[in-house]
């Protein structure tokens, strides 16, 4: 395997398709047929040794995602939407810290939720963690798909681009070279999440466990917002409760801090809900 091909801790990743955008913009030796965009190698410390992520020049819109995100997978790249339009201005202005990520395959979903619980539950009044208390419940069960994976992201990702949603401001359709979906934000060295977690790969791991469990899909990321979309969401309001719990350890700002007053009332926004947004203060 070659250098390029390995992340700065020696770990193996995938290839990174995405310099070869440099002398091929177009991507046709990809497989690819992308419009003009731009190549993002920026990040907190100065240039990273290779591309992080495209993104297109012109704004998307429905049917975008659909017609990258198929070819652009066969390439080894996934796709996601990435905000232009906020007052960080896009990806090249976000602080990415690669270097400073770890891997999202070392670490356990129920250790690194259990940990935030613990810790953020302390702060909150107990009323507002109904029906739970201050012990981590545990991991919800795994929910029944009323979509595949790849038809809800679609979908979703037409909602966030037919201008009717006030978020994302100014999507762009960008792409990643990621093993998977959840991987994304560790695999750019997103720091949205920055005053609640350093290293967004823990973050990842319990995307990664949503994968599994509910069919999520990372598809918006902005400055401090993420947008995942869910293909087998909750349908019962005790099912709602326990993904609730979830909510609240990894982004209690979205849970209780800017949005209803209890896990319980939260919960009720979560039935049938088909994608999940979190945004940290």
């Amino acid at each position: 395997m070659s250098v390029a091909a390995l992340t700065v801790t020696g770990m193996a990743t995938l290839p990174n398709p995405l310099p070869g955008l440099t002398t091929d913009p177009s991507g046709r030796s990809l497989g690819l047929q992308l419009p003009p965009g731009s190549l993002i190698d920026e990040t907190e410390d100065g240039p990273w040794h290779e591309p992080l992520l495209w993104h297109a020049q012109q704004p998307a819109s429905p049917g975008t995602w659909r017609a990258l995100g198929a070819q652009a997978a066969r390439a080894g790249l996934l796709p996601v939407l990435v905000d232009l339009g906020g007052s960080q201005g896009g990806p090249a202005r976000w602080e990415l810290m690669p270097g400073d990520m770890s891997y999202p395959g070392d670490h356990d979903a129920d250790e690194v939720l259990a940990e935030y619980w613990e810790g953020d539950a302390e702060d909150e009044l107990p009323a507002r963690l109904e029906p739970f208390g201050p012990d981590w419940p545990g991991l919800a069960p795994a929910a029944t798909p009323t979509a595949t994976p790849a038809a809800r992201a679609a979908s979703v990702a037409d909602s966030l681009t037919d201008g009717t949603r006030p978020w994302p401001k100014e999507p762009h359709l960008a792409l990643v070279a990621a093993r998977r979906s959840a991987d994304i934000p560790a695999a750019i060295g997103w720091t949205g999440p920055l005053n609640h977690e350093n290293d967004v790969a823990r973050l990842c791991a319990v995307l990664r466990s949503w994968e599994d469990r509910f069919g999520i899909r990372v598809v918006a990321l902005g400055f401090d917002t993420l947008v995942v979309s869910v293909a087998a969401p909750p349908t019962t309001p005790a099912e709602a409760e326990r993904v609730a719990a979830e909510h609240f350890a990894f982004c209690p700002d979205t849970a209780t801090a800017h949005g209803p007053d209890t896990l319980r009332a939260y919960a009720a926004e979560l039935v049938d809900a088909p994608l999940w947004t979190f945004w940290w203060d």
